[in-house]
């Protein structure tokens, strides 16, 4: 009896043991049996810094639970975006962060990793294909644009000619534009000039100075995003010109350091790059545990003005 009694005791103690290891490796992380999970990151360009403190956010999150962050850089080339996430896919990757470059050309990536099983957590800018995302986290770019819109119409409530340097194939600078253009309707401001900046600095700096001398009389160029605003401004102190007021959206410390100087630069929609790469990774982890998750998780934006720009200070992003 005594001999049963300890070969019983022995096989409940084996199978608590196999249970505990079976506990042990699916771990808290989605890892299942795997040492480390492997994430892909990919933004329209890591040459912004908006996307490398976007960047910077999700590594330390994802290195935190031991796992690893392979990062890609198109730098602003959809053909080399798909290519760079076709290799992610054969490096094994579990899930990816992903932004596009081009919201509709960046499709064949999208059936790729579907056809892979790869979750995709789509962040900042949205796909078109929108049923291949697993998730979505990014600012209300579209309030974003709304709230500068309804700083403008506060300087000036008698409306004049405008410029705005947007980028159609950009999806989150279409809503900031919709945004700002719905603030603005009925309020008599005349739209004398939109150009495609394609968020670059530079490209904006040419444009702007191309624009001033076709149109002298405007009073304030819209910015599609704070690079976009930075070259305008460029363009502007160089003519002169700082009769005219700027606006850009990213709330970028750079952006925050020209509203602080109180020069032409006066306002910029603000998100917080940081949220979105610590949501992202959030919820990149309920997906791969299976657990509930919000398919759409909206970042809050806001006005960073000359009235409120201490607050978030220049040195950093907020």
């Amino acid at each position: 009896m005594k001999r049963f009694t300890f070969l019983f005791l022995v096989a409940l103690l084996t199978i608590g043991l196999v249970a505990c290891n079976k506990e042990e490796a699916s771990g808290s992380n989605g890892k299942g049996s795997k040492d480390q999970l492997v994430f892909g990151y990919t933004s329209m360009t890591q040459n912004n810094p908006f996307f490398q403190v976007l960047e910077e956010a999700i590594r330390e999150k994802v290195e935190a639970n031991g796992d690893k962050l392979i990062t890609m850089n198109p730098a602003m080339d959809v053909e080399l975006q798909i290519n760079q996430i076709e290799d992610l896919i054969s490096q094994g990757i579990d899930a990816i962060f992903l932004n596009p470059v081009d919201w509709e050309g960046i499709r064949p990536a999208l059936v790729m990793l579907e056809e892979a099983g790869i979750p995709i957590i789509n962040y900042d800018t949205e796909v078109k294909d929108f049923d291949y995302v697993t998730a979505y986290v990014g600012s209300d770019n579209k309030n974003a644009g709304r709230v500068v819109g309804q700083d403008l119409v506060e300087r000036f409530p008698d409306g004049g000619k405008i410029v705005i340097l947007d980028s159609p194939t950009m999806n989150s600078v279409n809503d900031r534009i919709d945004g700002f253009l719905e603030a603005i309707e009925g309020k008599n401001f005349e739209i004398v000039a939109q150009q495609d900046a394609k968020g670059d600095l530079e490209i904006a700096l040419g444009l702007t100075e191309d624009i001033l001398q076709a149109h002298s009389d405007f009073i304030a160029i819209m910015g599609g995003n704070d690079p976009t605003g930075l070259g305008a401004l460029a363009a502007l102190k160089a003519a002169n010109r700082d009769d005219i007021v700027v606006y850009g959206v990213d709330g970028s410390p750079d952006a925050k350091a020209a509203i602080a100087e109180g020069g032409p630069f006066v306002g910029s929609g603000a998100q917080s790059p940081i949220s979105i790469g610590q949501q992202s990774v959030d919820v990149a982890y309920k997906i791969l545990n299976k657990e509930e998750f919000e398919k759409r998780i909206p970042v809050e934006t806001f006005i960073i003005n000359e009235d409120n720009v201490e607050e978030y200070g220049v040195d950093g992003w907020q």
